[in-house]
Order: C-alpha cells, then structure tokens, then sequence
C-alpha cells in the first residue's frame, strides 16, 4: 500500500478544483503534482491561461494559486504497480471535504479517465457535486493531441 506523500494545493481564492488520480512514480519522487517531464498538465494549463510553463515547483505553486486553481488527487492510498493507472487496486479516497469547506469551489475537475471513475465511485455522493471529466494529460494517452488537450480543457476558463 503506498500512501499519497504530499498535500492538497489550495487557499481561500481558489475556484475550480483539479483532481488527478494518484501520483505517478516521478511525482512521488519530486513531492509535487504532474512531475513526470512528457506529462502535459503545466503546458496545458500554461497554454490556456497565456503563460510561460513553470518550471519549478516553486514557481508551479505560484501559477496554481494565482490563477485559482486547486490541485489533488483522488486517491489516498493505494496498491499501484510504477504509475500503471490500470494496476490500481485497494483504494483508500482522499476526503476533499477540507478544500470545499476553505474555498469556494465553482467546479471540480477529473484528469482523466481514471480520477473520473474513484471520484464517482468514492467522492461524488459524499459531497453531492459532479465532477467534469477532461482527457488526461498523461503520456499514456497518446490519442489526444496537445493541441487537443488545450481545446478540450479549454472548459475550465469559465470558473475561473
């Protein structure tokens, strides 16, 4: 069982609610969010709010909060074999209860396919708010381009 090893990001200003699954190997390793190089999450967001990518975690922090953006994931803790989404096993959900109750939340978000199904299954009764569902921006899914990562995500603009 590995256990999600840093925090939720988030404060008071923060307005849309961004949900991963769990981190991959390379984010464990760096304690932060989309820490593997060829995933597309800081150039996306990057593209879409006319900024340069950050580059340190530092730097990604400030980018999340200035833009009122709140970054976790779904799941706690949880069997996971490397950072195969499809090995996932005994989930354990993280309560996000602590970030609805600190900021006002316009919309929560799913990375992916997988975070979409955790937080049905787990999350969205217990806090009565459906979550939109955007194409990962994981290199596993190599389908979607990043041009059409950035027109798919593009939905976020308006809570922000």
């Amino acid at each position: 069982m590995i256990a999600h090893p840093f925090p939720p990001l988030y404060n008071q200003e923060s307005k849309i609610l961004i949900l991963g699954s769990f981190p991959s190997v390379k984010s464990r390793e760096e304690m932060f969010f989309y820490g593997h190089p060829q995933n597309r999450f800081w150039k996306v967001l990057s593209s879409l709010l006319g900024t340069e990518v950050p580059t340190t975690i530092e730097e990604k922090r400030v980018f999340l909060l200035s833009n009122n953006i709140a970054l976790w994931d779904v799941i706690g803790s949880c069997d996971i074999v490397g950072s195969s989404d499809s090995s996932i096993r005994n989930v354990i959900p993280n309560d996000i209860s602590e970030i609805l109750g600190v900021a006002d939340i316009k919309a929560i978000f799913v990375n992916g396919r997988t975070a979409e199904k955790y937080y049905k299954k787990y999350t969205e009764e217990k806090v009565g708010i459906k979550a939109i569902c955007l194409p990962s921006t994981s290199p596993a899914n190599a389908a979607k381009s990043a041009e059409k990562l950035v027109e798919s995500w593009r939905v976020i603009l308006q809570f922000l």
